[in-house]
């Protein structure tokens, strides 16, 4: 149990801190409201009007969340796979070709569909 305290202190402090900023961000910040700032920001130019419902976004949104994430999931992997490189041998050097293969494919079929290329 002893281990766990120090990660239930940095828990508390962290959640501590979020709390205060947020009761002292509405203490001390302006309360002059005005439709200018409760409109949504879109970079400057004039917000354009949704659809009710929500709207539908283009699938090419969906593709580079999920490239994304195929490549995030292989820097995960490849930083433990490189420290831990020479006690391996063979073995984890074939599975990191099999691994980095299935990446390959996954990349492939991304930019075969037209996922990489912002129209």
């Amino acid at each position: 149990m002893d281990l766990y305290v120090p990660i239930v202190v940095l828990g508390v402090l962290a959640f501590g801190f979020a709390a205060v900023s947020v009761v002292m961000g509405s203490f001390t910040g302006p309360k002059r409201w005005n439709r200018a700032k409760l409109d949504a920001y879109e970079c400057g130019i004039e917000p354009t009007p949704q659809p009710t419902g929500g709207g539908r976004f283009p699938v090419k949104y969906y593709l580079t969340a999920m490239l994304f994430i195929v490549f995030d999931i292989e820097i995960i992997f490849l930083y433990p796979w490189a420290v831990a490189f020479n006690s391996l041998g063979l073995f984890g050097l074939v599975e990191m070709v099999m691994f980095i293969a299935t990446v390959l494919v996954a990349y492939a079929y991304v930019w075969r569909r037209g996922g990489l290329e912002w129209d």
